[in-house]
């Protein structure tokens, strides 16, 4: 036994060192589901186990098939037409000998969930407790399961992260993890928004999703042929009733970073590892365009307050790729008061020791700048900024008088932060 456990603890040295002997413990004893083993949930399956976890339980209803292969993390053409659930079990047993796999080869339904996402009661061991799921992860690409789990998940207060539609998706800087409320531009993200918000739920779920939007030349949607239309009722063709029956474009690279992307959330959330998602920055270069503007008439108007008019020509020394940097790396794209993450602006944190003035050094070159570091900005909305500008930037309030220590601790934090990531930019 002694040298059994050396050697778990010598193939998972790296992952102990990354997030301590603590973080790792935790994740020995965790217990994480996986719903749906296709190209995300088998990649995610894969992931959980070579990380660590010691207790996974695999449901899919589903069997591989040759078209599975350009995408499946571990099957073979010697797998074809066997569950899904098994062959995962069988290969990664290979590699994990370690972990207990509970295989549940059925289709997650309402009438099951209780059982399915159940205290873990498969092979217990001597003295070993149930336990609940310390984390679900949904991989589900029907929209009628994936809501139902999502919904009893919610309700039933368990851990959940869901990825939504990798098909017709090729790029990879464009993948996000983020609230199912900011996510976009994908079809199945979009159905499963709007069905949870008829059932009551808004927010409050982690989703995977891809904010690249279609294009001339993308992929699409196939549709169904004439012929097949004329063989009679559609639904005839699918797996099971009310499962797709056109083939969905899959580039067989994008599923898998879904499925790491959901595992890493999970991996890191049950170590205890900081967990904090900018929205993502990308196709927000509009926005990032209007907040420089709006922060350039701010500073005009704040050096007027103070010499009584706008130099011609005035400017700040930041760009587009600086505000951007700003909200989504230092302050993960929202506002450092209220959290919100819409209709945002940047605006300096308190009035600088000397006023607001033009920089010397500058003005001697002809180019008319005021004094402005990154690090005197905080990312509040509009409407915090005004209120913020009008009772301390321009009126005779502090910061420590307007917010509560919170707020204050949090920018303090923030504004370290960007002190330490402005080395390496």
């Amino acid at each position: 036994m002694l040298l059994r456990l050396d050697l778990i603890a010598e193939q998972l040295a790296r992952n102990r060192v990354f997030l301590t002997d603590e973080g790792l413990g935790k994740l020995r004893r965790s217990f994480v589901v996986v719903v749906g083993l296709g190209g995300v949930g088998s990649h995610a399956a894969t992931a959980l186990a070579r990380s660590g976890v010691s207790k996974i339980r695999l449901i899919d209803f589903d069997q591989v098939t040759l078209s599975s292969l350009n995408r499946h993390a571990v099957a073979t053409l010697a797998d074809v037409g066997t569950p899904k659930v098994h062959c995962m079990r069988k290969r990664l047993e290979q590699v994990t000998p370690w972990v207990r796999f509970d295989c549940r080869n059925e289709l997650f339904r309402l009438e099951a969930a209780s059982r399915l996402l159940g205290e873990w009661d498969y092979e217990r061991r001597m003295g070993e407790e149930e336990a609940r799921p310390d984390y679900v992860i949904d991989c589900i690409d029907n929209i009628d399961s994936k809501v139902t789990l999502l919904l009893y998940c919610y309700q039933h207060d368990i851990k959940v992260v869901s990825s939504m539609g990798a098909g017709c998706k090729s790029d990879p800087s464009r993948i996000c993890l983020g609230d199912i409320s900011n996510s976009t531009d994908d079809p199945l993200s979009r159905t499963t928004r709007r069905r949870l918000r008829i059932l009551g739920v808004t927010e409050g779920i982690p989703v995977v999703f891809s904010s690249e939007k279609p294009g001339p030349g993308k992929a699409e949607l196939l549709p169904l042929s004439e012929e097949e239309f004329a063989k009679g009722q559609v639904g005839d063709l699918a797996v099971l009733p009310d499962f797709r029956v056109r083939i969905l474009p899959v580039l067989g690279t994008m599923p898998a970073m879904f499925g790491y992307a959901a595992a890493n959330h999970v991996i890191c959330a049950i170590a205890g590892y900081p967990l904090e998602y900018r929205i993502g920055d990308r196709g927000r270069e509009r926005l990032y365009t209007s907040m420089l503007l709006a922060l350039q008439a701010m500073e005009g108007r704040l050096v007027k307050s103070m010499t009584g008019e706008i130099p011609i020509g005035l400017r700040i020394p930041l760009d587009t790729q600086d505000v951007a940097y700003l909200v989504e790396e230092v302050f993960r794209g929202k506002s450092v008061v209220s959290g919100l993450t819409t209709k945002l602006a940047t605006v300096r944190w308190q009035k600088p020791r000397g006023g607001y003035q033009v920089e010397p050094t500058w003005n001697k070159e002809g180019q008319i700048f005021v004094k402005l570091d990154l690090g005197d900005l905080v990312c509040l909305t509009k409407e915090e900024a005004h209120r913020h500008e009008r009772e301390i930037l321009v009126g005779d309030k502090r910061p420590e008088d307007l917010y509560d220590s919170e707020v204050l601790r949090l920018v303090s934090r923030r504004r370290q932060e960007e002190a330490s990531f402005s080395r390496f930019r």
